[in-house]
């Protein structure tokens, strides 16, 4: 009973807090305002408390601009946890705009939709991006593709980092920085998810939206990891197939130091620095 009074009271404020930040998101994105930017950050930091996600983060934000952050991905919470760590963009596959509830918010958070199977529309999409990243806006991208099961780090999709080398032209330094982020949820009300525990903070392509968010209520607590490696600049004599690599080899590194303890060799991660 305790834990239903817990779910109907978190879903409550967050609807309200919605309500109170919405007219002014949409109002912004109306009209440009840079407000719009800087707004989802102040909703997710909210939500993120409501839902119970401690978030602990490890290295520091790149200040070089243009800057693109390739992350991994297991949940729909990745964009909560991001958004509170950084006023930033994301890069979704079209079909997220239709969805329930995070297809809107989507929408409100100004996210750039990409038509993969299109290839003019994709062409149209990554110039969007690149326009976005020449702005000054922080970008993000989850090079995956998709959702892992939250216990591994997929390969990384070379083609998605297109939007990088779109950016050079408008990049006052000739180049664009990619800064490889790993996500990694350890803990549930403060004891280790474990491998079979996982999935229980991600959310793999095949499990139900509806049952999965109740779990996540009922839970209570999770702790998630942001882990910020070494950027990587992009500019006109970088092989893409290369730079992926890189990334995603950090991203690999990162992620398995916190889920498993393992050390890494110091060129492939980034000491921790807890805020």
């Amino acid at each position: 009973m305790i834990a239903w009074i817990r779910i109907v009271a978190v879903l409550v404020l967050i609807v309200l807090w919605t309500l109170l930040l919405l007219p002014v998101q949409l109002t912004s994105n109306r009209f440009g305002w840079k407000l719009s930017w800087y707004l989802p950050r102040r909703w997710h930091r909210v939500a993120a408390r409501l839902l119970g996600l401690r978030i602990i983060t490890h290295g520091a934000l790149d200040t070089h601009r243009p800057l693109m952050i390739a992350a991994n991905h297991s949940s729909w919470k990745d964009i909560i946890v991001l958004s509170c760590v950084a006023d930033v963009v994301f890069i979704a596959k079209s079909e997220v705009r239709s969805w329930p509830v995070f297809g809107w918010l989507a929408r409100w958070q100004r996210t750039v939709f990409i038509e993969r199977e299109r290839r003019r529309q994709t062409g149209e999409q990554v110039s969007e991006v690149a326009k976005r990243l020449a702005d000054g806006e922080i970008v993000v991208l989850f090079a995956e593709g998709t959702t892992s099961d939250g216990n591994r780090i997929l390969d990384f999709k070379s083609s998605l980092f297109g939007a990088a080398a779109s950016a050079l032209g408008a990049s006052p330094t000739g180049s664009v920085s990619i800064q490889p982020v790993a996500i990694a949820y350890t803990h549930a009300n403060g004891v280790p998810l474990g491998r079979y525990g996982r999935p229980l903070a991600a959310w793999p392509g095949d499990t139900e939206l509806p049952p999965h968010l109740m779990g996540i209520l009922k839970e209570g607590a999770l702790d998630v990891h942001v882990c910020f490696g070494e950027p990587v600049r992009y500019d006109e004599n970088s092989n893409r197939k290369r730079v992926t690599r890189d990334i995603e080899r950090q991203v690999r590194a990162m992620h398995q130091h916190q889920l498993y303890g393992v050390d890494m060799p110091s060129s492939e991660l980034l000491p921790s620095q807890s805020e």
